[in-house]
């Protein structure tokens, strides 16, 4: 039976270095803040802004919400946007996506600027990821999924990684956070053909495809730890489910993510980590 890696514990320590870091900073008269800009009131959005203040809160870090309404023009969003900008007492903006179907989503992400975009966003953030540079930030989610194995003692280095999902949110910047830390890291999708023989020959599977229980049985092989980014509404159940069937993928995987309590709560503690730093790097 796979051992649960379970994201509370996780953020918890990732809570304690925030703390300790916020207070560092409040010594030298900063608090460190993050603006959530929001379009709208997506019932999705509205909770992920009430735990990520939630977790802040915990850390030290102030969360400022800037809601715009759903049909704000592009000019208001951009003028919102570049008033944090430009605002010294904001440290870090996460800019809730996606945006309604009339903005411009792509120059709304373009227009942050990389050392307040504490989630990973921007072309600058991503440039730092790729290129190994340090400069910006990880995607939270993307990081998320080394802070787990890091925290659970569980190696990287010199092992062969498979992350199924292309995305620049989380898919493409976990592979290159993982090829870092000396990984082997094959990059897969969807559309792969033959991915069950593919996904057998990894140590760390991390599934971020974006489709409820893709990832079944043929997929796994005995030892495996695996990583599910997913979380799905299940509309027959009512009930939150990952990439991963669990039920299928516990007999055979040595560790596994739960889902709900995996990734996604370690992801609002970065986020706080995040603004924090961020704070620190602007002084």
């Amino acid at each position: 039976m796979a051992v649960a890696l379970k994201g509370g514990p996780v953020a918890s320590a990732l809570t304690e270095k925030t703390i300790a870091l916020a207070g560092d900073l409040a010594a030298r008269g900063v608090t460190p803040t993050l603006a959530v800009l929001r379009v709208g009131e997506r019932p999705e959005d509205m909770s992920y802004e009430r735990g990520a203040a939630k977790r802040c809160a915990a850390a030290g870090v102030i969360v400022r919400s800037a809601a715009l309404p759903e049909d704000v023009t592009q000019e208001a969003l951009m003028d919102a946007l570049e008033a944090l900008n430009r605002d010294e007492s904001v440290h870090g903006i996460l800019l809730l996506r996606p945006l309604p179907a009339h903005l411009d989503g792509e120059a709304a992400r373009r227009a942050l600027r990389p050392e307040k975009d504490v989630d990973g966003v921007t072309d600058g953030s991503l440039a730092g990821v790729f290129t190994g540079s340090g400069r910006g930030f990880a995607p939270c989610t993307a990081q998320a999924v080394v802070e787990i194995l890091d925290h659970y003692g569980i190696g990287i280095q010199g092992r062969r990684a498979v992350v199924i999902g292309r995305s620049l949110v989380v898919g493409r910047p976990a592979a290159m956070l993982l090829m870092a830390r000396g990984a082997t890291v094959t990059i897969c999708h969807s559309g792969t053909e033959a991915l069950p023989e593919i996904t057998r020959q990894a140590d760390i599977l991390v599934a971020a495809a974006g489709r409820m229980g893709m990832i079944g049985p043929e997929h796994l092989t005995p030892g495996q730890t695996v990583i599910d980014v997913g979380i799905h509404q299940d509309p027959e159940t009512n009930t939150l489910r990952g990439d991963v069937r669990s039920d299928a993928a516990e007999p055979i995987a040595a560790a596994l993510t739960p889902v709900p309590g995996g990734v996604g709560a370690v992801t609002s503690a970065i986020l706080a980590l995040h603004t924090a730093q961020a704070a620190k790097r602007q002084l």
